[in-house]
């Protein structure tokens, strides 16, 4: 039998992401031949795929990729564990994913992993080879693809030992790649849900307000005043809750619309991903 070192079951972990006992014997089973080694890792994980597919992914990581200035996609790729997150093999795959569909511009989820990787091979396909090879559940949880206006995006990380967990894809009404850094920025670090008040449904309106009222009555308000505290309450809902209304990250004594305003711009939409958050 063939001597297996520490350094063969590390170089054979490092390229496919499986455990430490796996690749061991792996590499046993093949007697010491890495690319046998390799194949049957390959072959057991595409055995073990269906039994993935109720396991939990909540690692991974987001990536974004433009294509010039008018065209972009942002994505978020998930695996099981944060080991398999930062390894190269797992970035590679979001690349390829990422770069599949900013090709294509799918519609949806579905029509997003029926695109062609560039090998005649689907995002499906490619994905179930990766969840094979890396022994865990890959899953393509959700993406944004715009195309048409002034495309801009940014990436975060969390943690400096881990990819990108915090992603933006922002969509302006003009050509200004500082002003969309800047703003992606912005929305990474507070979280927007719409753009402007106009965005938000009625439906979440009327709660907020009965929200607000009930709080003041709880709080022993006085009824002459309800109104007037439940609308400056809302209010406060929407400085919060839409980008234009937030105070800017850069100038906290400017909102992001003064902002855009002073440069003739506009937001006219927005994604932000956080890794495992809805």
């Amino acid at each position: 039998m063939a001597s297996i070192s520490a350094a063969d079951i590390k170089k054979l972990r490092e390229a496919t992401g499986a455990g430490m006992t796996d690749c061991k014997n792996a590499l046993v089973e093949a007697d010491g031949d890495y690319d046998k080694a390799m194949e049957q890792l390959r072959v057991k994980g595409l055995k073990g795929v269906a039994k993935r597919e109720g396991r939990s992914a909540s690692n991974g990581l987001v990536t974004a990729h433009l294509n010039g200035t008018t065209s972009g996609v942002l994505v978020e790729l998930n695996c099981e564990t944060d080991f398999v997150a930062k390894g190269e093999r797992f970035g590679q795959v979001a690349q390829t994913v990422v770069e599949a569909l900013t090709t294509a511009r799918p519609a949806d989820l579905d029509a997003a992993l029926a695109a062609d990787v560039g090998t005649g091979q689907s995002v499906k396909d490619f994905l179930d080879e990766a969840n094979a090879g890396l022994g865990e559940k890959i899953e393509l949880r959700r993406f944004a693809a715009y195309d048409g206006a002034f495309v801009g995006s940014y990436l975060h990380k969390t943690s400096p030992d881990l990819p990108p967990q915090v992603g933006v894809l922002v969509e302006l009404t003009g050509d200004a790649p500082e002003v969309a850094k800047d703003v992606a920025q912005h929305i990474a670090a507070f979280a927007p849900i719409y753009v402007s008040r106009s965005d938000v449904p009625d439906d979440v309106v009327a709660k907020e307000r009965e929200i607000a009222e009930a709080t003041a009555r709880e709080e022993g308000k006085p009824e002459a005043a309800l109104a007037k505290i439940v609308e400056g309450r809302v209010t406060g809902f929407f400085k919060e809750a839409t980008l234009l209304e937030q105070a800017f990250a850069k100038d906290n004594k400017k909102s992001v619309k003064q902002i855009l305003d002073e440069a003739g711009l506009t937001v006219t939409r927005f994604a932000r991903y956080r890794v495992g958050q809805a």
